[in-house]
């Protein structure tokens, strides 16, 4: 019968409708969701996410700002407007698009977002409260997966999730998750020897390695739920993820397609932390 397609881009659209209902009414309440996103260069694919999540921003209602600056600004440049929008009371989420120049430190930039406005997820405050299991703001892309298992009713407490990749977007945020939803987890790596001895054993594979090819049918066990993060670009200059789509739908239970998987998810879920730092930073300051 093989696998049931779990369709991100579905689960994203109805995300964004329930936002629009509730950002309407935040602006009833007299303030707007803000995001600012800092670009750096003229990186094309970094370029291309920025405009789609300025789009996200304009289909919910978000007020969104594009701050772009040339490749040879300096680190302090940057900094010194990282500082300015943290102090903005009309910007409650703030990121800054990666990659950067080799000139300009990425751990200076996440460290100087205030984690308040890291909607991203990436200041290590953020990351310490992840671990501890208090409020702040998770990866996108681990939150993102979370979600879409929550839409399709996937059990996640006592299953075993493998997780291939460990990256500080979304391997490590993702396994803490997990582990914060009572998941037994288990994380391997380009230096996991015997690598299939452990993705046979998962009842969900998070597969986020960037390398193509790198699942088939014969790593996975049946009825396996498999979340397919790679993006890497085929010989033909197709777009595919890291598992092998139509070998593995064939013993799987669930499997997300690349593109339109964890893709739109990815970027809702910037939408709903962008929703959550608004309402927390207005319930501060006395105005809800």
């Amino acid at each position: 019968m093989g696998a049931q397609r779990i369709d991100g881009k579905l689960i994203a659209a109805e995300k964004k409708q329930a936002m629009k209902s509730q950002i309407e009414s935040m602006k009833q309440q007299g303030y707007v969701p803000g995001l600012a996103v800092i670009l750096v260069g003229e990186d094309p694919a970094s370029m291309s996410y920025v405009k789609g999540k300025i789009r996200d921003c304009k289909e919910v209602g978000i007020y969104s700002e594009l701050i772009r600056f040339s490749e040879t600004v300096t680190e302090k440049q940057v900094l010194d407007e990282i500082g300015k929008l943290n102090e903005n009371d009309e910007i409650h989420g703030l990121l800054v698009q990666l990659p950067l120049p080799d000139h300009i430190s990425e751990q200076k930039v996440i460290q100087t977002i205030s984690p308040e406005k890291d909607v991203d997820g990436f200041h290590p405050i953020n990351v310490g409260r992840l671990v501890t299991k208090q409020e702040g703001f998770v990866s996108c892309t681990p939150a993102g997966i979370i979600e879409m298992l929550k839409a399709i009713n996937v059990p996640i407490s006592g299953k075993h999730v493998v997780i291939v990749g460990r990256s500080n977007i979304v391997g490590k945020p993702a396994a803490m998750l997990f582990l914060n939803h009572d998941a037994t987890v288990t994380v391997c790596h380009s230096k996991t020897e015997s690598l299939s001895e452990y993705t046979k054993q998962a009842d969900i594979l998070v597969a986020a390695a960037g390398r193509e090819a790198l699942i088939h049918a014969n790593d996975i066990k049946p009825g396996a739920v498999v979340i397919d993060v790679g993006m890497n670009r085929s010989g033909s200059g197709k777009l595919v993820g890291d598992v092998v789509f139509d070998e593995v739908k064939e013993k799987a239970s669930y499997i997300t397609p690349v593109p339109g998987g964890v893709g739109p998810m990815t970027r809702v879920m910037l939408l709903e932390n962008t929703l959550i730092a608004a309402m927390r930073q207005n319930k501060k300051a006395g105005r809800q």
